[in-house]
């Protein structure tokens, strides 16, 4: 049997998962991880690809160094875990240098990197959508207030900057003061005002929220699960916007028949367009959904596995992960299918105090040992220090389990939970709740 060498581009908690599930394969050879954690130390190399000292600023340097860093170790499959670089266009850089690479080109990341090519994308070939109007120029913000000023009854709006903006980018506004000091705030931070040259006001949606995610090879795609992200730091969805304080899947508001008005609608009417407009998608494609009384509409699209829906959507799959990406870059997708588990899967982040705002590092961490192997730990923010792992973060662990049901997953994961501190730890108690709800 042929072994492949893999390297995984990311730090975070979805890339610990992403190591965790590629070092399950027996195709794997040997595993890298760049950087990596803590946790992924323990499944393959840790190894630091950085640019040359002289090396020019800008993406190219980094991509560079990672060419050359493939080259040396026969690196048969690049995994990118964040969006950043594939928006910035690595997958280009490297498969133009005969790399293979899972994830999107930068022209098809747009879908993520570009809310207004998203959004003129689905008007164009009628993907369901919220209705918005578009504001670009160097008076995008001006025009914008000049918009909002103007008698409108039609509160809330959703306002979008147009790039990536690390998950601050999105503002609802319930009234006209409000959205002016939404764009005050965005005035008034440089990666904000950087990520809005475009503009997009979108009509507020009604129903609830739940994401899908499929691997495609840009003609056949494979389904993997829905799940249901927690964005607030508070309880009851109250608070400020993080990175994801916990997920479950797969996600009760998303039943079998929606899963397939999702894949008639919404899935294949994508990658056909993408495949009309010279930009056919390869890689995963995350849905951002809003179930409606009218159906499913989209949020937004991600051009990578969400964070920290990855945590729960690995773990529940029972197919290869290295054999279905190795599919995807050679596009053999419609060689193979996929099967996921029929338990559910819960995931809780555990933060450090004062996350998303100011937090302390350097917390020791305890409890790991303790954890039961029916349940995962995946890294998110530590470092190892004189033999101890140290917080090192924001969003510090990913905590998942699962169940027969999604009440068992939810009590089995706040088990494990219970059993790891650190000082000034901090998690939501009610993940899944929403769930719960639906499901009766």
């Amino acid at each position: 049997m042929a072994k492949y060498n893999v390297l995984v581009l990311g730090s975070g908690g979805r890339e610990h998962a992403l190591a965790w599930s590629l070092s399950r394969s027996p195709l794997l050879g040997k595993l890298y991880i760049s950087p990596g954690n803590p946790g992924t130390a323990a499944l393959g190399d840790n190894v630091d690809i950085q640019p040359a000292a002289d090396a020019p600023p800008g993406p190219e340097a980094w991509f560079e160094a990672i060419d050359s860093f493939l080259r040396e170790k026969e690196i048969a499959l690049t995994v990118v875990g964040p969006e950043q670089p594939l928006v910035d266009g690595i997958t280009d850089y490297l498969e133009a240098r005969g790399h293979k690479v899972f994830g999107p080109s930068k022209a098809a990341a747009q879908l993520e990197g570009s809310k207004t090519f998203a959004k003129w994308l689905m008007h164009k070939y009628e993907i369901p959508t919220a209705e918005s109007i578009e504001f670009s120029g160097e008076a995008a913000l001006h025009d914008l207030e000049a918009w909002l000023s103007m008698e409108n009854e039609n509160w809330p709006v959703v306002i979008k900057a147009d790039g990536l903006a690390a998950g601050k980018g999105v503002f609802i506004s319930h009234n006209r003061a409000e959205s002016l000091d939404h764009i005050n705030r965005i005035r008034g931070d440089a990666e904000l005002r950087k990520a809005a040259g475009k503009i997009i006001v979108e009509e507020f949606m009604e129903g609830e929220e739940a994401s899908v995610f499929a691997i495609t090879d840009g003609r056949n795609a494979r389904l993997l699960l829905s799940a249901q992200d927690h964005k607030r730091i508070g309880e009851g969805d109250t608070g400020l916007n993080t990175g994801g304080m916990g997920a479950y899947g797969p996600a009760p508001v998303i039943g079998e028949r929606m899963l397939r008005l999702v894949e008639d609608t919404i899935l294949y009417p994508t990658l056909g367009a993408m495949q009309l407009e010279g930009h056919a998608y390869r890689g995963v494609l995350y849905l951002g959904l809003m179930i409606t009384d009218e159906g499913p509409k989209v949020v937004e699209y991600n051009c990578r596995f969400g964070d920290p829906e990855c945590q729960v959507l690995l773990p529940a799959m029972k197919s290869d992960l290295l054999e279905l990406m190795l599919a995807t870059v050679n596009f053999e997708l419609e060689k193979t299918e996929v099967s996921m588990s029929d338990d559910h899967f819960c995931c809780v982040v555990m933060a450090s105090g004062g996350y998303p705002e100011a937090y302390a590092k350097g917390m020791e961490i305890s409890g790991l040992d303790k954890v039961s192997g029916e349940a995962l730990v995946f890294h998110s923010g530590t470092r190892s220090s004189d033999g101890k792992l140290l917080t090192n973060g924001g969003r510090v662990l990913s905590v998942v389990a699962h169940g027969a049901d999604l009440k068992s997953a939810i009590d089995n994961c706040y088990r494990e939970v219970d059993k790891i501190s650190f000082e000034n730890a901090y998690h939501r108690r009610d993940i899944g709740a929403k769930g719960l709800k639906r499901s009766g």
